[in-house]
């Protein structure tokens, strides 16, 4: 299933009003975590799974790459990320994470942030990215983390005058489509447990390298209290895998 809801004007707009899409990378909670898991990118030949806004894209060109593909479904996403760049070694391509072929060896760094939750085939995924990736390239990626995903939901359990008291967790060995409720409109999500995640990317011949459940710190919490919840349960996993 390849749902693109970014083009719905209802959901996009919704979207553009999100802290992360009006305040870029910086206002990601998750991007201090990611930023630490990406390799070295100066002269590096890079692709971005799920590129949005491009504001990955355009960081990996600030930090030197050398050239940048970004790959999106949606056709909104791309029009604001090409609004908002202006460098001829950035490439945006529309196109599917699912229907990615490119050449072996074609680039040295391959990053997807917060975009395979919404793949239904992550194994898949995987694979592509190893033929594509050089020897000695670098996968990092974000997901949705399985505790997060595996009740449609995606809700806390509340009490009586509505306080938050548990994050419920069920259904958690049923991997599989998810019809979660984002931004006010009905999503498919894919869940899978953290054993499937880390196994496709092992399995693919990569090497993992670090894994990260995103415990906020005490400075997150300083610049956003919001997050105060986010120490109860994880809602994010990162990775980072090598090909040797």
């Amino acid at each position: 299933m390849k749902e693109n809801k970014y083009d719905e004007p209802g959901f996009f707009g919704k979207y553009s009003q999100m802290p992360r899409s009006l305040g870029g990378l910086e206002a990601a909670g998750e991007w201090a975590d990611f930023r630490a898991l990406l390799p070295e990118l100066d002269g590096r030949r890079v692709l971005d799974l799920g590129c949005g806004f491009g504001w990955h894209c355009r960081y990996a060109r600030e930090q030197g790459a050398r050239s940048v593909v970004g790959i999106d479904l949606s056709a909104n996403m791309l029009e604001r990320a090409r609004a908002m760049t202006s460098d001829p070694q950035i490439e945006y391509r529309q196109l599917a994470v699912e229907e990615i072929d490119f050449s072996e060896g074609e680039f040295d760094v391959v990053i997807s942030s917060l975009a395979l939750h919404y793949v239904e085939r992550f194994d898949v995924i995987c694979r592509k990215v190893y033929h594509c990736l050089a020897p000695g390239g670098t996968f990092v990626l974000s997901v949705e983390h399985p505790i997060f995903t595996a009740l449609p939901a995606q809700d806390w359990y509340y009490g009586p005058q509505g306080e938050k008291l548990h994050w419920p967790v069920d259904r958690y060995h049923e991997e599989g489509p998810r019809q979660a409720r984002f931004l006010d409109h009905d999503v498919v999500k894919y869940h899978r447990t953290v054993a499937a995640l880390v196994n496709a990317i092992i399995e693919a011949g990569f090497r993992l390298r670090k894994l990260s459940e995103l415990e906020p710190t005490q400075e997150m919490l300083q610049r956003n209290p919001a997050w105060a919840d986010e120490v109860r349960r994880p809602m994010f996993l990162l990775a980072a895998a090598g090909k040797d």
